[in-house]
């Protein structure tokens, strides 16, 4: 199932990462840039829900496409968070913190998986709350305006961005807690 309407729309999120990043080197206006990368991430982080929408409700659910989807996902927050970083948007800190636990939990999944117990570091509302507060940081940080001229952008951005290194931090914290006792049973072995 590589070609599914809910996996090509996963692929289009890995897709969008050099045309994201593509738009800050267009010799535009830095407003029309971050306007252009602003709406593009919105866009295709909008494929997240709706590609699992889609895949459920014309019965396309795959192996593959439960493999991609988060791949894809990481990839596109990671790309952007470096290209924040790089426009001084963001604080390397605060990457590290998230793309760092983004590495470790997917590589806690694995090995979970290899042994029988993803159960136990299955997706919990935590993670999702930490993924929801960085798809609102991140375009706010892109965009870095004013929007209706009322929100500051920025300030705005660099504060959510922040609550979700928080939220990673703690999430992660959940996840290593529920994988903890396998982790012991598998050492003691």
């Amino acid at each position: 199932m590589f070609f599914t309407i809910p996996t090509v729309m996963t692929w289009t999120r890995i897709v969008a990462i050099p045309l994201i990043v593509g738009v800050f080197y267009a010799p535009l206006e830095p407003a029309t840039r971050n306007l252009i990368a602003t709406v593009m991430f919105v866009v295709f982080a909008a494929t997240d829900w709706l590609d699992g929408f889609l895949a459920r409700k014309l019965n396309q659910t795959s192996a593959f496409g439960a493999f991609l989807d988060p791949v894809a996902d990481k990839f596109l927050v990671c790309a952007s968070l470096l290209v924040l970083v790089h426009m001084q948007r963001a604080d390397v800190f605060v990457a590290l913190i998230i793309i760092g636990r983004e590495i470790a939990i997917s590589a806690l999944r694995e090995w979970m998986a290899q042994i029988g117990a993803s159960k136990s570091v299955a997706v919990h509302m935590l993670g999702k709350l930490k993924t929801t507060v960085q798809m609102v940081a991140i375009p706010f940080l892109l965009y870095d305006g004013p929007l209706f001229n009322a929100i500051d952008t920025g300030v705005w951005g660099t504060w959510l961005i922040w609550l979700a290194a928080v939220l990673t931090v703690w999430s992660m914290v959940y996840y290593l807690r529920k994988a903890l006792p396998e982790i012991r049973a598998r050492v003691a072995k």
